[in-house]
């Protein structure tokens, strides 16, 4: 594995610093706070993993700190232990072929509809369009369990995020910004929601017109998500 590595080092190296950027803009922008939150990317070339350390502030990390793992989760290139949540990226990894990164945050107001169990049913146009649907709440379990995982896992189905009960928010994509963003309008999402229920209540888009607006995104952004 390790030469497959090293074959390979422009990739898991541009990989790095793909999710040591995104890591930094997680922080930037809100969505989380301190050093929680984690990132990862599969690396095609080398049939492994990019992820962020566990506990690390970001802003202090350099490009070479981002752990490698393989599927198993082995550590085959980084000094430090990767994100306590490496088994909710594996498990979404393995069960989602089509998924190539993952994002994970806390951000305020989809941590609200976390907290509250209450999903953030299909009410603006852009989240429908990337994630296809609803996004659902998981239901609870203690934060880096394998239990954790494959709620989260099976609440997922065929969408690109789903909420972790009483944690947080998690995106996937066909890359890591496609991830980014779907963390983003997660919780745009949920703060519009929360304020429109102030007003009377979210009135919901039609599952034919959600159907319509995904597979357009899907088909319009294949190749250049």
């Amino acid at each position: 594995m390790k030469q497959v590595i090293q074959d390979s080092l422009d990739s898991v190296e541009y990989a790095q610093k793909e999710v040591l950027a995104i890591g930094c803009m997680l922080l930037d922008k809100g969505l989380v706070s301190g050093t929680w939150g984690n990132v990862s990317t599969r690396i095609p070339d080398a049939d492994c993993i990019a992820v962020t350390p566990s506990g690390k502030p970001y802003h202090e990390l350099k490009f070479e700190n981002i752990v490698i793992v393989d599927k198993t989760g082995n550590v085959i290139r980084g000094d430090f232990k990767p994100t306590s949540e490496l088994s909710l990226h594996l498990t979404i990894y393995k069960a989602r072929p089509d998924i190539k990164a993952i994002v994970h945050t806390h951000s305020v107001f989809a941590s609200a509809c976390a907290v509250a169990h209450r999903s953030i049913p299909p009410i603006i146009e852009d989240l429908v369009q990337l994630a296809g649907g609803s996004i659902d709440v998981a239901p609870y379990a203690l934060p880096g369990t394998a239990e954790l995982a494959l709620n989260a896992v099976n609440t997922l189905g065929n969408k690109q995020a789903v909420l972790l009960a009483n944690h947080g928010v998690v995106g996937c994509g066909r890359s890591l910004p496609e991830a980014f963003i779907a963390c983003e309008l997660v919780e745009k999402a949920a703060q519009i929601y929360i304020h429109a229920n102030i007003l009377g209540g979210a009135k919901t888009l039609s599952p034919a017109d959600v159907k319509v607006m995904h597979d357009l995104y899907l088909n319009s952004y294949q190749k250049h998500p």
